[in-house]
C-alpha cells in the first residue's frame, strides 16, 4: 500500500515577504514607477559592491545575466560562430545553453568529486586552438578552486565568465565570487539566496563592458538612452543628441529587463542577508552534525579550508548505488529534493552529442548519485530533525545502519 502523501513539504527553497521588502515596494508603489529607475539603481550599486565589483547589471534572469555576458565579450574580441566555451559537466543547463544561443559551442570538463566543482586539471585537457572561454560555475553555494583556473585561463589567453547563480557573497582566498573573471553572473530567482522573484546581475569592474552589457539587455540600445531618466536636466546640445539618438539600436539585444519591483524585493532582502548567512550554516552544521554518523554511506558536503560554503543548498550523494530509491524515501516522507544538477546526460545533450557520461566518470556519478536537500532559513529545528530521521530510516531499512 502507498502511503499517504505527508499534508506539508519540507522544500529546498522558499520566500517570506517581511517588513524590509515591504517597506521597499511600497516605495515603488508610491512613485507609479516599474521601469528602471532609482530602486534597480540602489539595489544594482549594493550587489556589485558587495561582491568588489564596480558595476552591476540587474536584469530579468541568472540565464540572462549569462547570456549577455556571453554575447559581449563575443562581440567585443570579434569570435566566431562555432568557438567553442567550457562548462562544467556538472551544472544547470543554462550554462551550457547560452553557448548554443550565442552560436558557440559548449566542451565539456569533468568535476570534482569532492566539491562538484570544476576541476582545473579536467580544465586543461579540453583546452583547443578554438577555445575562447571558460566558465567555472561556483555551484551550490561553494566557489570553485580559482587560482589554477586563473592561471589556466591567463597561460592560455582565455577569457573568463563566472556562473555563480548559485553562491552569493562567498570568498575564496580572501577575494568574492563574481570579481576573479571578465563577468561575474547571479540568479536571484525564486528559493536562491537573495530572493526577488525573477531576477539576475552580470558584474564586471570595466566600464566598457558595462555599458554593453546594459545595452544588450535593452534590445541593443544606444547606450546614450537606456533609462527613462537620461534625457532629463540636461543640456540643449545634450537633448537634441539624445532625442536624435535614443530610437537607435546598435546591437542585436534582448529585453532582459527586470522591474523596481524586483529591485525592492532585493534590497530588502539584501539588508537580511546577514541573517540570511548565519541561519544557512548553522542549518548546514545541524545537518552535518546529524548525518555524519553514516558518512560510509553518504557523502556530506565538502568545505575547503581556503574557502566559504554559503549552503544555497545541502548536497549528499551515495558512495555507492543508485540515489533513486532515498530520494523517492524523502519525497514520500515529506523532504524535497533537487538532483545535484546535471546536464550531460540531458535528453537534448545526448540528442546532440551522444552518451558523455562514458567520457566524464565523475559526472556520471553525480548524476546517478547526487541530489541535494533544503538548509534555507526558513527550515524549523523540526524540519531538520525530519530530514536527519527520514535519512537514518531509509538505510535502517536497508539494514545499512544502526
Amino acid at each position: 500500500m502507498t502511503p499517504a502523501k505527508p499534508k506539508t513539504q519540507i522544500g529546498v527553497g522558499g520566500l517570506v515577504l517581511g517588513a524590509r521588502e515591504r517597506r521597499y515596494l511600497e516605495q515603488v508603489i508610491r512613485s507609479s514607477r516599474l521601469s528602471y529607475g532609482p530602486m534597480t539603481r540602489r539595489f544594482e550599486a549594493r550587489f556589485a559592491a558587495a561582491h568588489g565589483c564596480r558595476f552591476g547589471v540587474f536584469c530579468n534572469s541568472g540565464t540572462s545575466a549569462l547570456h549577455v555576458a556571453l554575447a559581449a565579450l563575443k562581440e567585443r574580441h570579434g569570435w566566431k560562430d562555432g568557438d567553442e566555451v567550457i562548462v562544467p559537466a556538472v551544472t544547470f543547463v543554462a550554462t551550457a545553453n547560452i553557448v548554443f544561443h550565442n552560436r558557440m559551442r559548449p566542451v565539456f570538463a569533468d568535476v570534482d568529486p569532492a566539491t562538484y566543482n570544476l576541476d582545473p586539471a579536467q580544465l586543461d585537457r579540453r583546452i583547443t586552438a578554438r577555445t575562447r572561454a571558460v566558465i567555472p560555475v561556483h555551484l551550490m553555494g561553494l566557489p570553485c578552486d580559482m587560482d589554477p583556473i586563473l592561471a589556466i585561463c591567463r597561460g592560455r589567453r582565455l577569457t573568463m565568465i563566472e556562473d555563480s547563480c548559485e553562491t552569493l557573497f562567498a570568498r575564496y582566498r580572501g577575494r568574492l565570487v563574481g570579481s576573479f573573471g571578465d563577468i561575474g553572473c547571479f540568479s536571484t530567482y525564486v528559493a536562491h539566496y537573495i530572493v526577488t522573484g525573477v531576477g539576475g546581475f552580470a558584474l564586471t569592474s570595466d566600464s566598457n563592458l558595462a555599458v554593453r552589457l546594459r545595452s544588450l539587455m535593452n534590445h541593443g540600445r544606444d547606450s546614450i538612452y537606456i533609462s527613462i531618466d537620461d534625457d532629463k536636466g540636461v543640456s540643449r546640445s545634450r537633448l537634441r543628441e539624445i532625442v536624435a539618438k535614443r530610437f537607435r539600436f546598435v546591437s542585436i539585444g534582448h529585453s532582459f529587463r527586470a522591474t523596481e519591483l524586483e529591485a525592492a524585493v532585493g534590497l530588502g532582502q539584501m539588508d537580511a542577508r546577514g541573517e540570511i548567512t548565519r541561519v544557512r550554516r548553522a542549518n548546514a552544521r545541524y545537518l552535518t552534525e546529524g548525518l555524519k554518523d553514516i558518512e560510509d554511506h553518504i557523502q556530506l558536503p565538502s568545505i575547503p579550508p581556503d574557502r566559504d560554503h554559503m549552503f544555497m543548498m545541502y548536497p549528499i550523494a551515495l558512495r555507492r548505488g543508485p540515489k533513486t530509491g532515498l530520494v523517492n524515501f524523502l519525497e514520500e516522507g515529506g523532504v524535497e529534493t533537487r538532483d545535484i544538477p546535471p546536464v550531460i546526460n540531458q535528453p537534448i545533450y545526448r540528442r546532440i552529442y551522444g552518451d558523455l557520461e562514458s567520457r566524464y566518470p565523475v559526472a556520471a556519478w553525480i548524476n546517478r548519485s547526487g541530489f541535494y536537500v533544503g538548509c534555507h532559513q526558513y527550515l524549523s529545528r523540526r524540519d531538520l530533525d525530519v530530514i536527519v530521521d527520514r535519512v537514518h530510516a531509509y538505510f535502517r531499512s536497508k539494514g545499512k545502519a544502526a
